[in-house]
């Protein structure tokens, strides 16, 4: 799936991302209990090791997060979320040529990481912080918008929809409205189903299948699916085993239009975006 309703040059900072083409985004957890990396890379000098290995294998965005959105996670403390990310988005900029992403939901980190040449804004809270809107609005930067019901540490405690997919679209197009609202134009809001996130294994595997409805709403579709319990659910393998249903899973996502791919493995995700994308521009 090639056409797309949107314009395809997504300014982010200063740099430019081309939504004709879909994009590995690699993620860089800088904390100590994310569910598959945490701890590894929460040291500066192993962020930007690991943050060159993914530029090098094939990933234009590095989304850099301070605080674990797995189910039952606690929040941060503002202070403690800049202190983990603003050394790291600043190391980044200065040294890798990569669209910067900073997975937040805070504020004062919004204004930081734009002012530290961060490129894009991943709120898995949907800009509902707040302040988070006006934040958002005076950086001048994209932002993404996820699905998600309550917090981390009660999303799944019992998600119930009478149809996650027409729940979700509802709950990205009020979010893309309030946006306008607040001064952020359509154009500058991309959409993230939220897998994972309050929603069960039923929920994940429907919506997964009609995603592509999602794309009614006329904005780019972030995807994040790598190594996720939805996976685990199915194949009854642990998070280091779930490389293969991660692959099985982007090649689906850009096939239904994807443009953007979130993933811990970037070098395999990268050659699936490839081969998939090489088949859709076939004659």
């Amino acid at each position: 799936m090639t056409d797309t309703l949107y314009p395809t040059r997504l300014p982010c900072g200063n740099r430019v991302l081309d939504l004709s083409r879909p994009h590995v985004m690699g993620i860089l957890n800088v904390t100590p209990d994310s569910f598959s990396d945490g701890g590894r890379h929460n040291r500066l000098d192993a962020a930007l090791r690991h943050a060159e290995s993914m530029a090098r294998a094939g990933a234009t965005l590095i989304d850099v997060g301070g605080e674990s959105t797995r189910p039952g996670a606690a929040p941060v403390s503002v202070d403690q979320e800049l202190a983990r990310v603003l050394p790291v988005v600043e190391a980044l900029v200065r040294e890798l040529d990569v669209v910067v992403s900073v997975d937040t939901s805070t504020p004062a980190v919004m204004r930081e990481g734009a002012r530290a040449g961060a490129g894009l804004i991943n709120d898995v809270r949907s800009l509902s912080r707040a302040g988070a809107l006006e934040a958002a609005r005076d950086s001048g930067l994209p932002v993404c918008l996820m699905h998600m019901v309550g917090e981390p540490t009660t999303m799944q405690d019992n998600p119930v929809y009478a149809d996650v997919t027409l729940a979700v679209k509802s709950f990205l197009e009020e979010g893309v409205r309030r946006c306008e609202q607040a001064g952020i134009a359509a154009e500058r809001v991309l959409i993230d189903p939220g897998f994972g996130f309050a929603k069960t294994l039923a929920h994940n595997l429907s919506l997964f299948r009609r995603m592509d409805e999602l794309l009614e709403l006329g904005r780019p579709l972030l995807v994040g699916v790598s190594r996720k319990s939805m996976i685990g659910g199915v194949l009854d393998r642990g998070v280091d085993g779930r490389l293969y249903g991660s692959l099985a899973l982007a090649a689906l996502a850009v096939a239904k239009g994807a443009r953007i791919l979130r993933v811990h493995d970037v070098a395999e995700t990268a050659d699936v975006v490839r081969m998939v994308a090489a088949v859709q521009a076939a004659e």
